[in-house]
């Protein structure tokens, strides 16, 4: 089992999907690393020799952001706009969405289970 970025690639899968696994390297970022250290998509992982392995851990080392730091990254991000008081970090503070979708009737996964506010009977 190849471990690349601190994460277990799945040994049956072609490489292309396997360092999908990573957080932060989707489909289109797999195959530019791929071309970049010069595999085949469609070798399987644990077809990987120690040397491609390698390769394959500097390439992403040097021009990639992933796992922990990007994470961290994203956060920090989300702070610094609730901390500058912008709409969208309002929004965030709020868990509501932030991106201009409607929250009348939808937004349940943002908002949580309903919380009906009704008058009181005398």
């Amino acid at each position: 089992m190849a471990r690349i970025a601190g994460v277990d690639l799945p040994n049956k899968k072609r490489m292309e999907y396997a360092l999908t696994y990573i957080y932060g390297i989707g489909l289109h970022n797999s195959r530019l690393i791929l071309d970049a250290v010069g595999i085949d998509y469609n070798k399987r992982a644990h077809e990987l020799t120690e040397d491609e392995a390698a390769a394959i851990r500097k390439e992403i080392q040097e021009h990639y952001m992933v796992e922990g730091d990007l994470r961290k990254k994203v956060a920090m991000d989300i702070k610094s706009l609730m901390d500058l008081g912008s709409y969208r970090g309002l929004r965030h503070r709020k868990s509501l969405p932030c991106r201009g979708q409607k929250t009348k009737t939808n937004a349940r996964t943002r908002k949580g289970k309903k919380k009906t506010v009704g008058a009181a009977t005398k």
